[in-house]
């Protein structure tokens, strides 16, 4: 081999370091890092009150960015994709969100994985969307993805990330607060990947408590699920604390457990238990309920698009709540992952 050669090959890979050295700088540079509490704008905030021993409704909704329908994989899980398919695509994924939602008819909706203006979306603003949408709602959103650019997959990355946290509510809130959850990867995974949160909103009742709802979405590709039990130890004591003062907790969103009361094998499926699904750990919080409809799917396996009695399906969408909140109902939107890779989950409640 010539000088010449070896020299060209040497300034090559001299370039390609140069380059993956400075692109990681300027990621850890920029990387998000939220205080561990953060106060929320209400926008469009109502006068209605909660009463003690009316119904009320709640949906949670992971929306999967408007991204990833029934004809979608997803990379983290075994597949090969990142993005949306199209725009056209993230658009009729987006007014089947908000038409589904619609028909609900509820009072609140949690909603998780909602992008304001991401290469994976196609830059719509998601958020804005749904806002405008549900106008004679009050809108609360907390960034848990911001990202300047994820470059995997190598030869179709997920680019630029800013998603988060919705939650939509027809009743007053006081307080909207941004907890960030313990628990991060290691340097450079963490510059790539989600810090996590939860949404605590606050609303007044009129005998005086308040009704704490959480918006939330746990860790789901940690190795061993060592980050995820570090965020339920904090949620545990954030939980302890806010009991003790008497007050009504509904806790909903996407926990990526299966949840306790459902059985994954009770849906078909050619494919094994995956590896980043886990069990819920029993005796979580003593004396709470769990809102769950155990004969609904609401997440399905992200390797391959989506073929019923294939892909593995399992409950990890639903609602924890304290002893003085009655459930009245609780159901499952069977969508067959049309629009995204869960189904919605409604519940109704009356607080004792």
């Amino acid at each position: 081999m010539g000088s010449t050669r070896i020299k060209a090959i040497s300034l090559t890979l001299l370039a390609a370091v140069l380059i993956l050295g400075g692109f990681l700088v300027y990621i850890t540079l920029t990387d998000y890092k939220p205080q561990e509490i953060t106060t929320l704008t209400v926008n469009n905030n109502p006068q209605q009150v909660l009463k003690q021993g009316e119904s009320f409704s709640v949906t949670t909704f992971n929306i999967g960015y408007a991204g990833l329908d029934k004809g979608q994989d997803f990379f983290m899980d075994g597949g090969t994709k990142s993005r949306s398919s199209s725009r056209e695509q993230t658009k009729t994924n987006l007014e089947a969100v908000a038409s589904l939602i619609t028909t609900t008819d509820s009072d609140l909706f949690m909603l998780q994985e909602v992008d304001i203006d991401s290469s994976r979306s196609n830059g719509i603003d998601e958020v804005s969307y749904l806002s405008n949408k549900f106008a004679d709602y009050s809108n609360v959103f907390a960034t848990n993805y911001k990202v300047p650019w994820v470059p995997l997959p190598v030869l179709d990355p997920m680019g630029s990330v800013n998603s988060g946290l919705l939650t939509l509510s027809r009743f007053n809130s006081t307080s909207n607060i941004r907890y960030d959850l313990p628990g991060k990867e290691t340097w450079p995974r963490q510059q790539f990947d989600l810090d996590r949160a939860f949404v605590e909103s606050r609303f007044p009742v009129d005998n005086g408590k308040e009704l704490i709802l959480v918006n939330l979405h746990l860790s789901a590709f940690d190795q061993g699920g060592t980050i995820r039990k570090q965020q339920l130890e904090y949620l545990s004591a954030y939980i302890k604390k806010e009991n003790d003062k008497g007050n009504y907790l509904i806790l909903g969103g996407d926990w990526n457990h299966s949840l306790p009361g459902t059985v994954p094998d009770a849906f078909e499926t050619t494919q094994d238990w995956p590896q980043w699904l886990q069990e819920f750990p029993e005796h979580f919080q003593q004396g709470f309920q769990w809102a769950v409809d155990a004969k609904v799917p609401s997440v399905r396996t992200l390797d391959v698009a989506y073929s019923e009695g294939v892909n593995f399906r399992a409950v990890i969408d639903g609602f924890l709540v304290s002893p003085n909140v009655s459930i009245s109902g609780v159901q499952g939107h069977e969508l067959s992952f049309e629009h995204s890779d869960h189904n919605p989950v409604t519940a109704t409640f009356i607080l004792q």
